[in-house]
């Protein structure tokens, strides 16, 4: 849950899961909605990935990436559980 965490403390990584909130992307695509180098944007999908926040399919050349909602849901009802 901690790396979760620190996935979740950058500024970067928030706005990409705003944007696969939306729909899924290639790296490509996210890449593009940013003012930061591709190999920047890899490092964020990384922690990411490691967090689970976001899973990604590889289909030929491409990327995919998805946001994965149920680490979400889980934190969410942890949260809640610590309210008394």
């Amino acid at each position: 849950m901690n790396y979760l965490f620190k996935a979740l403390n950058d500024e970067t990584r928030r706005e990409i899961l705003e944007l696969l909130k939306d729909k899924d992307m290639t790296a490509g695509d996210i890449a593009d909605a940013f003012n930061i180098s591709k190999p920047s944007i890899s490092h964020h999908l990384d922690i990411l990935k490691r967090a689970d926040l976001v899973t990604s399919e590889k289909s030929g050349q491409f990327i995919t990436y998805s946001i994965n909602t149920t680490i979400l849901e889980d934190v969410l009802q942890w949260i809640l559980t610590l309210k008394k």
